[in-house]
């Protein structure tokens, strides 16, 4: 019989939280138990003769040890604790399997099998150190029973040499035991430093990848603001150079005088925005939007810079702001160029048709609505057109940056900017921004 019965796994300290984790093995140490008590009522079934005058003896001690496998096995099987000590048990077990052969023939028992799973079980529960010892007492009991319980035929002195014969190999299988739990510990050893060292390296492999995916992503951020703020630089740039030249070859009568010269202050104001803009994006990590800036922005006036900045004059452009003295505190320069980029799409696919810009500012929230008459866009493309480097229609091949750009002015400023198609053809940009009232 060998030891290792649930029993044991309480003895070793287990809570019953680890009961699930230790099922396998103590199935297999009831099974083993009852196997070997089966096994001895089999020997003692087919071949009553070979407990001599003692049958009923050996059947007393069969059945005693039918009862404690089951016991045990019951034990195991309901999670029961059993106060018993993990040796008392293996002492049981060495000490009922040296009394069966003692029965059942002496040196010439067949129980004597049973005798080194109890050195193995002994050997893993309680050491190397232990099993060897358990192993010889072992091998000391057995002599004592081959002396005991051997036919009187058989000599004292093979008695003593089968004695010492199972001696060694108890011993022998202890010693084979601890050297085989000793190589299994190593290699366990062996293999949580290697998962150790793989975790590791996988931790460094994940920072390095996060790190180079920040860099990559800070580069394309600079490298998207740089493109963002000469895509900006071109309007005020182009109109001021259409300006300055009608201005000096006095080509403009006294009102576009005044116009022209209050698209100039208009002009300088944004590149100055603009420039500040870039030097965030020298300094920042890529905002190619640049720092908040927000002053007093008086609706009117917004309005009429935006359509001029954009290029739609006389018969094209239509203007409303509601109510007509509204004001707001923003960042003028980001809602300048955010509408301008939309007046601008406007008038390039509105042909002759007017350009509306209407703003609308009420409960703490600017509205505003700029409307063409173009083609409108392809059924599905109303979220596409804004995504960077998209363009569509006449504009297909260019950079693509206008839409893009004004949406990402719009989510920076945690506003809403929509394409809606508009009844009778053409196209309106709807765009909603949360802003304090002035």
């Amino acid at each position: 019989m060998i030891e290792g019965g649930a029993d044991g796994a309480d003895g070793d300290g287990v809570r019953p939280d680890e009961w699930p984790q230790r099922t396998s093995e103590e199935r297999t140490a009831v099974v083993l138990r009852l196997g070997v008590v089966v096994a001895a009522i089999a020997l003692l079934v087919a071949d009553p003769g070979l407990a001599g005058d003692r049958l009923g003896v050996a059947v007393a001690l069969v059945a005693g040890g039918l009862v404690y496998a089951l016991v045990l096995g019951a034990a195991g099987l309901a999670r029961r604790h059993l106060p018993v000590p993990p040796a008392v048990l293996t002492g049981v077990d060495g000490l009922l399997a040296l009394c069966a052969c003692a029965l059942t023939g002496g040196v010439g028992s067949l129980m004597i099998g049973a005798l080194p799973l109890v050195v193995i079980a002994a050997s893993l529960r309680t050491g190397p150190v232990v099993g060897r010892l358990a192993a010889a007492a072992l091998g000391i009991g057995f002599t004592a029973a081959a002396l005991l319980g051997s036919d009187p035929a058989v000599t004292i002195q093979r008695r003593l040499l089968t004695g010492l014969w199972w001696t060694g190999f108890l011993v022998a299988t202890a010693v084979l035991v601890g050297v085989l739990v000793r190589l299994l510990e190593r290699q366990l050893r062996a293999t949580a430093e290697s998962r150790a060292r793989a975790e590791t390296e996988h931790e460094r492999y994940l920072s390095e990848r996060a790190l180079r995916d920040r860099l990559v992503s800070e580069g394309q951020a600079r490298l998207d603001g740089a493109r963002v703020v000469l895509h900006e630089f071109r309007t005020p740039v182009a109109s001021l150079t259409a300006l300055t030249s009608d201005l000096a070859a006095d080509r403009l009568s006294e009102d576009s005088r005044r116009t022209a010269t209050r698209l100039l202050a208009d002009h300088a104001v944004h590149l100055q925005d603009m420039l500040d803009g870039l030097a965030d994006l020298a300094v920042s990590a890529g905002s190619p939007l640049g720092r908040v800036r927000p002053r007093r922005v008086v609706l009117a006036e917004l309005a009429d810079g935006v359509l001029d900045a954009a290029g739609v004059e006389g018969h094209r452009r239509r203007a409303v702001v509601d109510p007509p003295e509204a004001s707001v505190r923003c960042d003028p320069q980001r809602l300048r160029r955010l509408l301008t980029n939309l007046a601008e799409n406007a008038a390039r696919h509105s042909g002759d048709e007017p350009v509306e810009l209407e703003l609308r500012h009420a409960g703490g929230v600017l509205v505003a609505d700029i409307r063409d008459r173009g083609p409108g866009l392809p059924q599905g493309q109303e979220g596409v057109v804004t995504a960077k480097g998209v363009a569509l229609g006449e504009r297909r091949g260019t950079a693509g940056l206008g839409l893009w750009i004004a949406e990402a002015l719009a989510t920076a400023m945690d506003g809403e900017l929509s394409l809606q198609p508009r009844d009778g053809g053409g196209l309106t940009a709807h765009l909603e921004l949360p802003l304090p009232a002035a």
